[in-house]
C-alpha cells in the first residue's frame, strides 16, 4: 500500500499564503466599501439629538433645519430629544454613537460650558466631534410673567438687596445660558438672587409666565410673539444695541450691567468624531441650502436668531475660542465646577 505523505512546510506556507493573500483582498475591498458607504449616504433616517425639551429654541431651530434637509438628502432628518443635565446626557449619547452620519448633535453653549463646568462631563467638546457648521446666535432678553408685581429690573434688584434670596430667576439648567446670565447679573448687582433650574428652556418660560418663578434671561427666539399676546413683559436685551423687535427696551447696559451681550447662547451641529469628510460635507451642503433659503432666513430672523452658517473647520475654530470665553464668563459669575 502507498502511503502518501504530507510536506508539512509546504502545507503551512500554502496556508499562510492563502492566508495573507485573502488579507490583501479585504484590505482592497474595504476601502471601496467605505467609499461607497459614503457615495450612498444616507441610506436610511438620520437622528439629531437635542439635549433640551421640545418647543426651545434650540429645537425650534434644528426642527426647521430637518425639514428642509429631509427633502435634500433623501431620507428623514428626526428630531430626538434627550433632555437632562443642561444637555450632558445627549452629548454624550452622541459622542459614543457610531461615526457613520446617522446620529448627529444639535448644540447649544452648554456643549463648551458643561466641559468647565462639570469634573466629569463625559466628552470633549473640541475632540469628541466632528464640528459641521455653526447655524445660528440667539441674543438673551430678560423678562418676567405678564402679572409680575415688579415691571423694571430696578424694581427685582430693590427687592433683592432688601430681602435676599426673595427674587428667583429660572433657566433651562445648571450652567445653561440663562443660569450664567443670572448667575453674572447677581454678581454684578451684589445680590442674592435664587435660581431654579429646568430640563430645558420651554418649561422654565412656562413658570415664569405662570408666576412661579419671577424672572428669566431667555434667548431672544420666539418672545416677540409672547410678548405681544400678554404673557411676558421685556424687561431689558442681552445685545449692544436696542433689539429691533423691542425698540422700547433698555440694554442690559443702559441699565448700567456692562458684557451681557457675552452670554448669548449659539446652536450649531456636530457629529461623532471620525465621521468621514465626504459625509461631513454632505451634512454640511444640505445645511447651507435650507439656511439659503430666503423663507427659512426670514423664519429664524422672525424667532430673533442672527444666522450664521460658517463652514466646518470655521466652526471649529469658534468652538475653540468659545471654550476660552465661557471660562473667563464662569470666573466672572463665581460659578465653581461640580
Amino acid at each position: 500500500m502507498t502511503k502518501i505523505r504530507f510536506n508539512s512546510r509546504v502545507t503551512h506556507k500554502n496556508t499562510f499564503r492563502a492566508l495573507f493573500l485573502g488579507l490583501l483582498l479585504n484590505l482592497a475591498i474595504l476601502p471601496h466599501q467605505q467609499v461607497l458607504a459614503q457615495s450612498n449616504y444616507p441610506e436610511k433616517p438620520i437622528k439629531v439629538i437635542i439635549g433640551f425639551a421640545a418647543g426651545g429654541p434650540t429645537d425650534v431651530i434644528a426642527r426647521v433645519l430637518a425639514q428642509d434637509m429631509t427633502a435634500t438628502l433623501g431620507q428623514s432628518v428626526i428630531v430626538d430629544n434627550k433632555p437632562g443635565a443642561n444637555a450632558k446626557i445627549a452629548t454624550e449619547y452622541v459622542a459614543q454613537a457610531q461615526p457613520d452620519g446617522y446620529t448627529l448633535l444639535f448644540a447649544s453653549l452648554s456643549h463648551n460650558v458643561n466641559a468647565i463646568m462639570m469634573k466629569k462631563p463625559g466628552y470633549d467638546p473640541i475632540t469628541s466631534f466632528e464640528p459641521i457648521s455653526l447655524v445660528a446666535d440667539l441674543p438673551m432678553i430678560l423678562v418676567t410673567g405678564y402679572n409680575s408685581p415688579y415691571k423694571t429690573l430696578g424694581e427685582f434688584l430693590k427687592v433683592a438687596k432688601e430681602k435676599p434670596g426673595a427674587i428667583s430667576y429660572s433657566s433651562s439648567g445648571n450652567a445653561g445660558s440663562s443660569h450664567l446670565a443670572g448667575a453674572l447679573l447677581a454678581t454684578d448687582a451684589k445680590v442674592e438672587l435664587t435660581h431654579v433650574p429646568f430640563k430645558g428652556n420651554a418649561p422654565a418660560l412656562t413658570e415664569v409666565m405662570s408666576g412661579n418663578v419671577n424672572f428669566i434671561f431667555y434667548p431672544i427666539i420666539g418672545i416677540a410673539d409672547q410678548v405681544g399676546q400678554k404673557r411676558l413683559i421685556p424687561l431689558a436685551v442681552g445685545t449692544t444695541k436696542r433689539h429691533p423687535d423691542f425698540p422700547n427696551t433698555p440694554t442690559m447696559e443702559e441699565l448700567g450691567f456692562k458684557g451681557f451681550e457675552a452670554t448669548a447662547p449659539w446652536v450649531g451641529m456636530l457629529a461623532p468624531a471620525g465621521t468621514s469628510a465626504p459625509i461631513v460635507q454632505k451634512i454640511y451642503n444640505a445645511m447651507q441650502i435650507a439656511m439659503a433659503k430666503p423663507e427659512i432666513k426670514k423664519r429664524l430672523n422672525d424667532l430673533g436668531a442672527i444666522t450664521v452658517g460658517n463652514t466646518p473647520s470655521e466652526f471649529k475654530a469658534f468652538l475653540v475660542k468659545d471654550k476660552v470665553h465661557w471660562k473667563r464668563v464662569i470666573d466672572a459669575s463665581g460659578l465653581k465646577p461640580e
